[in-house]
């Protein structure tokens, strides 16, 4: 890929198993041009390059970064040297799906747990969206302990719309999205997992204040139900869960979520078919949640953060990341609109962004096949 100014990158060591010509850049290895943004000029450093269809990311309490890639790898990298990590179960790469998120929940000093999505082979039926826990070795070397604590119930063909976001709620319990599978009607199905924001305990259960635990047939993880393809996901400061999704032709979404709400997909929608044919009934029906804001054209949002960190003018805004149109989405106000486009040569296909440790603003790209980060600009 392309660069401008002069950059330090050193090659990876690869300590356990092998990672094909992975490397990492130092702090140093700085754009010459900074991305100008409205709250001033950004630097954008590289931190990691040749990765292979990049999925998501996230810090141990000790800096070391975890990467997963689409196609099955789980990476770590720390002062300059990355390596692969092993113990992962059988991944179905399929299309869009594959290794997807990971979460390093905040109790990890303790537990060294770690859970991710992926997609995995149901019995007898296709594939579908799971959740994995394991123990991260003392050494950082492998995942120990490893479990499947949850898998969609019925898992369907073809490579589509695995969703796949985890994080953890402020009171511990998981939120895990999952999409409806190249299946539209499914996601009004409550006796499918497709289509829904779950909410899960660390073992995988249905907690039992969730809305449909006592609804005859409905799957008692369901949280929300009604959305296409959700590809972000977060807490606001207040602890209120907001996602993104991908609409079909136009009607990208961002959605406030309350517990045992109908987002409306596939009945209502604000885009249209690929093929230019309407969608359900319209953009409005009782008893179906309006989106806060959305997307048309769509920009295939995925990734999703809430800022507090070193730029004061972002404090509380909301950044997305553009699969399609090669930028991150800086959205503020009430209700939450984009108010700003921020764009470079590295925004090529933001798959995920999320606010480092450090305050600064990270996200991978899947163009480059790259993580990168970006903060204030100390060279004007």
């Amino acid at each position: 890929m392309p660069h401008s100014g002069p950059r330090t990158v050193f090659s990876s060591r690869t300590l356990f198993g092998p990672v094909a010509a992975l490397s990492v850049a130092f702090a140093t290895a700085a754009t010459a041009d900074p991305i100008e943004t409205m709250a001033g000029p950004m630097t954008v450093t590289s931190v990691v390059e040749d990765l292979d269809a990049p999925w998501s990311f996230g810090w141990l309490p000790d800096g070391t970064i975890l990467v997963t890639e689409r196609g099955g790898r789980l990476l770590s990298v720390k002062d300059g040297e990355t390596r692969e990590i092993g113990g992962l179960p059988d991944i179905s790469v399929d299309g869009q799906g594959g290794l997807l998120d990971i979460l390093i929940p905040s109790d990890f000093a303790q537990t060294r747990e770690i859970f991710f999505t992926f997609a995995r082979d149901q019995f007898l039926r296709g594939n579908g969206t799971a959740v994995y826990r394991a123990t991260l070795s003392q050494d950082g070397s492998r995942l120990e302990d490893g479990e499947t604590i949850f898998a969609i119930a019925r898992g369907t063909g073809g490579g589509f719309h695995f969703g796949s976001r985890i994080v953890e709620s402020p009171d511990g319990y998981l939120f895990v999205t999952v999409g409806d599978r190249g299946n539209p009607d499914q996601a009004q199905d409550l006796s499918m997992h497709n289509g829904s924001v779950l909410r899960i305990d660390r073992n995988g259960d249905a907690p039992a204040d969730n809305p449909f635990v006592d609804t005859s047939g409905a799957q008692g993880e369901i949280w929300s139900y009604g959305h296409r393809n959700p590809q972000g996901m977060a807490f606001d400061a207040s602890g209120q869960l907001w996602v993104n999704e991908h609409g079909a032709r136009g009607g990208d979404e961002v959605n406030r979520i309350e517990k045992g709400a109908n987002y409306g997909w596939p009945v209502i929608a604000y885009g249209v078919n690929y093929d230019g044919s309407s969608i359900g009934i319209g953009r409005e029906q009782a008893g179906m949640e309006q989106p806060v804001h959305y997307w048309d054209p769509s920009i295939a949002p995925s990734g999703m953060t809430f800022y507090d960190g070193v730029v004061a003018d972002w404090d509380g805004n909301a950044f997305v990341g553009s699969l399609k149109f090669d930028y991150i989405a800086r959205l503020d106000g009430d209700p939450l609109t984009e108010v700003e486009q921020i764009s470079g040569p590295e925004t090529l296909r933001v798959r995920d962004v999320r606010q480092g440790p450090d305050g600064a603003l990270w996200f991978l790209s899947v163009g480059h096949g790259a993580l990168y980060r970006l903060a204030p600009d100390t060279n004007g």
